[in-house]
């Protein structure tokens, strides 16, 4: 029994002090309090089967949303090992390679700036669970996403009808009044929990919490379900759009087929959910369609690599920024519409050259260009305003070398 008790294990409880798993388990424990508490008002579960089958449910819920928050969060989406390389030395010619990890990233995994890591099937950095989504707990955050807006909509029934009949039950009607007695007195004698207008207020508190959570959670439900029928992840998609646009922009004439689509919902659902909790593949070695090659997306991640250095544009500051998220002396447009994104910004000073890879109408993206750092692996990369930068013209020479490039791309 000891041996499952590890130091790994005991470090990953610092996971929960940070302000997103903070909200998510107040959430739940408000909405999951609450709805206790009402149903014994509403539905006491000793008298009758029904009022025992809604309280066990109503536990039920809690335990399982509980359980697979918490799988989701410690579990982890599984890493790929520090220096890691492909068995057959020649396939490293079609994979990227990871300066922090010092190794290469095996296929479907991402480098993850919150942690730190190169995780294998990266979805995303959810700051809920404050740790990534990939491959190893992909299911477990599903299973949570679909089962937090279940047990709301059933705490919502709960603290809906508690505070409809406790309402119905105080209110008196005169000829020119409505009188609501609100007392913690209760007008019922069998009612072991008063209920007056503190209760009346957290009831609805929590009300709100369970409608806000079932909408917002059972979106996020919704857009996990396509993504994983198709067996892809969020950044997969945006890299196979990217796809498109890059064939489309040099009319290459080539089709790009996304290769871990098993051409079957079943067969991808089974990639990530499965009666053991853990899934099919060890993370790096993945079954692909018929007719695709195992490195396809890597293969393409590397042509878009190359497509981002032609097609960025260079950039020289014109006006110190000093990296603030939310910079108030740049305007009130750029304040208003920043990056909503956990990607960080950079720190600009007048005279310096950026290369900006995508942006958008106030905020731009892109690479520092710090020759002291161009071999030691090091990036300045982010966001920054706009307005601090103006377009760099080096001359035509540098024009006429970048038509080649997309040329013979």
């Amino acid at each position: 029994m000891w041996s499952i008790i590890r130091f790994e294990n005991l470090h990953e409880l610092k996971r929960i002090c940070h302000w997103g798993p903070i909200i998510a388990i107040s959430v739940i424990t408000v909405c999951s309090s609450m709805a206790i508490i009402d149903s014994v008002l509403w539905y006491w579960p000793l008298d009758t089967p029904g009022g025992s089958i809604n309280f066990i449910m109503l536990i039920n819920w809690t335990v399982l949303i509980l359980y697979n928050y918490f799988n989701a969060m410690f579990v982890g989406p599984g890493y790929v090992p520090i220096g890691w390389k492909p068995e057959n030395f020649h396939d490293a010619m079609y994979l990227q390679n990871c300066r922090i990890c010092h190794g290469y990233k095996a296929p479907r995994s991402h480098h993850c700036r919150k942690c730190n890591r190169c995780v294998m099937k990266m979805d995303h950095h959810c700051p809920w669970i404050n740790n990534c989504c990939g491959n190893f707990n992909h299911g477990y955050f599903t299973l949570f996403l679909i089962l937090a807006p279940l047990g709301c909509i059933h705490a919502s029934v709960i603290l809906i009808m508690t505070m409809y009949t406790q309402l119905y039950n105080r209110i008196s009607f005169g000829w020119s009044s409505v009188k609501i007695d609100m007392s913690m007195t209760p007008s019922n004698p069998q009612l072991i929990i008063p209920f007056g207008i503190y209760g009346f207020a957290a009831s609805l508190f929590a009300l709100g919490l369970a409608i806000g959570t079932t909408i917002a959670v059972g979106m996020l439900f919704i857009i996990q379900m396509k993504v994983i029928l198709r067996n892809k992840t969020s950044i997969e998609v945006w890299i196979e759009e990217k796809a498109k646009d890059r064939i489309q922009y040099y009319q290459t004439g080539e089709q790009f087929t996304f290769p871990y689509d098993l051409g079957s919902k079943w067969k991808n659902f089974r990639q990530v959910f499965t009666w053991s909790g853990l899934p099919e593949t060890d993370g790096i070695v993945w079954p692909v369609h018929e007719g695709c090659h195992p490195y396809t997306l890597t293969i393409e991640q590397l042509k878009q690599k190359a497509d981002k250095r032609v097609r960025s544009v260079q950039y020289r500051v014109i006006e110190d920024y000093n990296g603030a998220c939310c910079p108030i002396t740049k305007g009130f447009k750029t304040f208003y519409n920043t990056p909503c994104t956990e990607e960080p910004r950079i720190q600009l000073k007048k005279g310096e050259l950026v290369s900006a890879t995508r942006g958008l109408k106030h905020w731009m993206y892109g690479d520092k260009n710090l020759k002291k750092n161009a071999y030691i692996g090091k990036h300045e990369r982010g966001w920054f305003p706009r307005k601090c930068v103006e377009k760099y013209l080096n001359g035509p020479a540098t024009d006429k070398r970048t038509e080649e490039e997309k040329k013979n791309f």
